[in-house]
């Protein structure tokens, strides 16, 4: 509660303190943003001198930053689409036939004003050249498909390379990484258009998604048994097959005298199976294989029986509990708003701080400029270079946010609790959906007479409690998996900031500790998931059930590997049905080879036809991931209620079996009937 409090508390700070406009608008040289307030319907920043820009600053690290550098910005309508100079010749002109007055800054009037082209020049009020430009995150950043028809004239250019290749060259490596990052523009349109014509047949696919997501759970009842064994029947044809082709490509190149000691030592794979000892180690190996997989089938299978029975239940349960079904959304709905605090908070916390505004020399090479190093503050709406006659290429520009007061010292350890206190509520969110869907399911077997003994809305009744009773247990558990997931974060940080410094002794520590690390996560979310279910069932606290879940599960090893392997192997094949079969379906659809009556769809209208088959086929795996992930959840549940109905019960009348009877024919066990004469 404390960490949720604190978390809260980091918010309003920063909502208090930060200002998304900062990132969200560019900001020009006298501090206003574009888009907003005076310079509303002027939406796009120009940069007067681009050069300065490539060559000064790195473009992405600054782009967050308001883009700033040393030159003159002003807020324009559009970006430039054209080349323009300032030739040597129109020095002598009145500016208001050299510049465009929409590219000059405001405060400046090309009709009235009594300063020469040069004095304009030499205070950047109007830009001297400028290339193509294309709006990218509101700034107007040169347009690389049109450089090269960059206009010769500008090697005469005063203030530019005598070389038009130079000007080229500067101007895309030092724009480059930004404008390609963010040039898929068209693309992005024409995908736009694609999803805009194919939206209401892409939600189609996704309903027949969900739809055979839903009947193949459902049908597991009367399916199981035989996917089960046709599966493992597949398994076992497929190994015997091998056998049979090791065999015979073994006999041939016996026959042939083909040895490994003819070929020796080479990189060529395929030389190598060219060889009779080979082919003779894989058909061991095979053999091998089948063998033990024969063997675990004898020996197993009463398990094998059980795991089926276990997944037929859990059908029952699931048609019982339709609702369980749209319980990922609630999950989905409370993750997304986790994922928009964190978000919201961490870009506020990055724009906390007022811009700091220094004076600085646009024309360093002027003598009077030297003196005017960034060190002096400074307002940009009160600014004019007549301040310092001396200088006139001073200017006020930004450099950076605030950082000197204690809010601002401690942003950095703020953003480090956002991002903790972040994984810690996407954890609990999970926890709680696991707990809920636990309890439902745990109501569901431990009703003696089914359906008439389940409770009214037993998944909202098992959110209430999981939410009045449960909730520190469940804080606890994502705590431990939070703590775990950090030291993963952090060993992968370590390795990507030191990998070209790191010898092979360090990179081979690092990666046994991120491998140590990742085996930990892994088995603290099989313990976490199990732990919930031993919480829904007896409401104690997370330690102790997660000990009783621990033990009850090493008690009945075999039976869990077993249930674990066949209910992974049922529902691999539920996603590959349901995902190939919508991703086929789709591809024919969208690219043309089914065609609908009539002009209802045309797949020669949509760019790129790909796009909608893509979100299509993602789209079903997360609808049938949601879906199976509560089947796979039911499963569990019902699984350790089982373990816990065998060890508990003797199917006496005062610890009956509540098993259906499919498991207690399976196991040779009975409840003992009631005397005559008591209702039944």
């Amino acid at each position: 509660m404390a960490v949720v409090v604190g978390y809260m508390g980091v918010g309003a700070l920063a909502w208090l303190y930060g200002d998304p406009r900062h990132v969200l608008y560019p900001r020009n040289s006298t501090g206003w943003f574009c888009g907003i307030g005076p310079n509303e319907g002027k939406s796009n920043l120009f940069y007067y001198n681009i050069l300065k820009c490539a060559t000064s600053v790195n473009v992405i690290a600054t782009a967050l930053n308001g883009f700033q550098c040393p030159t003159t910005q002003v807020c324009v309508e559009k970006c430039p689409t054209n080349f323009g100079f300032v030739g040597l010749l129109e020095y002598t002109q009145k500016p208001a036939d050299v510049f465009n007055q929409s590219l000059c800054v405001p405060s400046l009037d090309l009709a009235n004003t009594t300063m020469s082209v040069q004095q304009i020049v030499d205070k950047e009020l109007c830009p001297f050249f400028y290339t193509p430009t294309i709006s990218v995150l509101g700034r107007c950043l040169p347009d690389f498909k049109t450089l090269e028809n960059i206009p010769p004239a500008f090697s005469n250019i005063p203030g530019l390379p005598s070389s038009v290749n130079d000007t080229v060259n500067i101007i895309k490596n030092g724009t480059g990484d930004i404008v390609n990052g963010f040039n898929a523009r068209e693309i992005g349109l024409r995908i736009f258009e694609d999803f805009a014509l194919s939206w209401p047949w892409i939600l189609l696919g996704l309903v027949i998604a969900m739809v055979v997501s839903m009947l193949f759970l459902l049908l597991l009842r009367f399916t199981a048994p035989v996917m089960v064994w046709v599966l493992i029947i597949g398994v076992l044809g497929a190994g015997a097959y091998g056998i049979w082709h090791c065999y015979w490509e073994y006999d041939n190149y016996k026959k042939a005298s083909a040895s490994i000691s003819d070929v020796g030592f080479t990189t060529n794979f395929n030389v190598y199976l060219q060889t009779q000892e080979t082919w003779l180690a894989f058909l061991i190996i095979i053999s091998v294989a089948e063998a033990i997989i024969l063997l675990t089938l004898i020996f197993l299978r009463n398990r094998i029986l059980i795991a089926i029975a276990l997944i037929q239940e859990s059908s029952k349960a699931v048609g019982h509990m339709m609702s369980s079904l749209l319980y990922p959304l609630v999950t989905f709905v409370l993750l997304l708003v986790c994922v928009a605090y964190w978000g919201a908070t961490a870009v506020y916390l990055a724009t906390s701080g007022n811009p700091i505004y220094r004076v600085v020399a646009l024309n360093s090479t002027m003598s009077d400029c030297k003196s005017l190093n960034g060190t002096e503050d400074c307002e940009p709406q009160n600014f004019t270079s007549s301040m310092y006659p001396d200088c006139p290429s001073a200017s006020c520009i930004f450099i950076k946010y605030n950082d000197e007061g204690l809010f601002q010292r401690n942003l950095f350890n703020l953003q480090i609790y956002n991002a903790v206190a972040f994984l810690w509520c996407v954890n609990f969110v999970i926890a709680l959906g696991q707990c809920t869907l636990a309890g439902a399911f745990a109501s569901y077997y431990w009703a003696f007479s089914k359906p008439h003994d389940i409770p009214m809305f037993p998944l909202s009744a098992s959110f209430l409690r999981a939410l009045r009773y449960h909730v520190g247990s469940l804080a606890f558990g994502a705590l431990i998996l939070t703590l775990v997931q950090i030291v993963r974060i952090l060993l992968e940080y370590i390795d990507h900031k030191t990998r070209s410094a790191q010898n092979p002794v360090a990179r081979f520590i690092l990666c046994c500790l991120k491998c140590c690390f990742w085996c930990l996560e892994k088995f603290i979310k099989f313990l976490n998931r199990n732990a919930y279910i031993m919480i829904a069932i007896y409401g104690k606290h997370f330690c102790a059930s997660a000990k009783n879940a621990f033990m009850l599960l090493m008690r009945n090893i075999i039976r869990v590997v077993v249930l674990d392997k066949v209910t992974d192997l049922l529902l691999f094949f539920g996603k590959l049905l349901v995902v190939g079969g919508v991703a086929v379906l789709s591809f024919f659809f969208f690219s043309g080879r089914i065609l609908l009556p009539g002009d209802t769809f045309r797949s020669e209208t949509l760019n790129y036809y790909w796009m909608p088959i893509i979100t299509v086929v993602f789209g079903s795996y997360l609808i049938a991931h949601g879906f199976f992930s509560v089947y796979n959840m039911c499963v569990d549940t019902l699984f350790l209620c089982f373990l816990e109905d065998l060890e508990r019960n003797d199917g006496s009348l005062q610890k009956p079996y509540f098993m259906s009877k499919n498991l207690m024919k399976i196991l040779s066990k009975s409840n003992k009937a009631p005397k005559k004469g008591k209702k039944e």
